[in-house]
């Protein structure tokens, strides 16, 4: 028999860093036995910004996990990474096993493409090469059994609610978009409406990203409404509130929350913020989830669509086996 594939993943220990390789992995070890061992990495502060060409790993944080194999180890079968602070391990990883490790960057790494057997990168990225598989969106943890799994502390909760239940997934300030009290206020109020016009209730999160301002003013304009809106105390609500959801409102700034939401089959309705630059990316994603009926943006309405769930960190994992010939 096939021994099991064992499995590095290895990002820089932010949520949605690791949950990108983390999801992607997972993926691999429903389609076939395998072990999964999580590594977080960090540089010391005064390299970390340096580029990956000039790194190297005496100047990773002590706090770092080991990221060679130690005594009566082996390199693993598979590396799957995430993020820029990956990439000169990542590298050199093919070469520090003899070619025994398959390896895994997803992201555009915009660095060396051509040092890791596969790219799992975001069509809205654009990134090209004979090693690149471009996917909608991100590799994510997003299945309906740990939906299920993720609702089930929430069912006394959540279930009862009035439907159609909105799930509104609310991210904060980046480098192409800003959420003011001001534009805060607006979209809650517009929420507001398009929730009480259909007699449903609301399910609010909010990301680290979000400003206090803008968290406290859709706080305190929302909090009428039936539902639940988390502050951040106790368990994380998130998985809970898309197995739940008719609908889920996603701001325009999170690439990764409007994915996921779009492997739930319910219509997600994307929620404009302040643009501080070009949308680029942003834009191309939430087109290509338009095209593929997932998507539209807000009008202030909840309309009612079908579409076929997008399943493309499984797709991702397929190829991973494919190229690693143990599909």
């Amino acid at each position: 028999m096939t021994a099991p594939l064992s499995i590095w993943v290895v990002s820089d220990g932010r949520i949605g860093m690791e949950n990108q390789a983390l999801g992607l992995a997972e993926a691999v070890q429903r389609r076939t036995p395998a072990t999964l061992t999580v590594k977080r990495i960090r540089w010391r502060k005064a390299f970390d910004k340096l580029p990956s060409a000039l790194k190297a790993d005496w100047m990773l944080d002590p706090s770092s996990d080991p990221v060679e194999p130690g005594p009566g180890e082996t390199w693993p079968d598979l590396w799957i990474a995430t993020g820029r602070a990956t990439l000169p391990l990542s590298a050199k990883a093919k070469a520090r096993s003899g070619g025994r490790t398959f390896v895994v960057q997803t992201q555009d790494p915009r660095w060396k493409t051509g040092a890791y057997d596969l790219v799992v990168a975001p069509a809205h990225d654009e990134a090209t090469g004979p090693n690149v598989l471009s996917i909608t969106g991100s590799p994510h943890r997003v299945t309906r059994d740990r939906l299920a799994e993720g609702a089930a502390a929430f069912e006394a909760a959540l279930s009862p609610l009035p439907r159609p239940r909105v799930a509104a997934l609310i991210g904060g300030r980046s480098m192409a978009f800003d959420l003011t009290e001001a534009h805060a206020a607006d979209l809650a109020d517009r929420i507001a409406d398009a929730v009480a016009a259909t007699g449903g209730s609301l399910m609010l999160t909010f990301s680290r990203r979000t400003p206090e301002a803008a968290k406290a003013v859709m706080t305190a304009r929302l909090s009428g409404l039936p539902g639940m809106i988390w502050d951040g105390a106790g368990p994380n609500p998130y998985f809970a509130f898309l197995h739940f959801a008719d609908h889920v409102l996603v701001t325009e700034d999170s690439a990764n929350m409007a994915a996921e939401a779009a492997s739930t089959g319910a219509p997600v309705h994307i929620l404009p913020m302040v643009p501080l630059k070009p949308a680029g990316k942003f834009a191309r994603l939430h087109g290509d989830l338009h095209e593929r009926g997932a998507a539209r943006p807000f009008d202030g309405t909840l309309e009612d669509w079908t579409y076929e769930p997008l399943n493309e960190t499984e797709r991702a994992a397929r190829a991973v086996l494919q190229r690693m010939g143990r599909a």
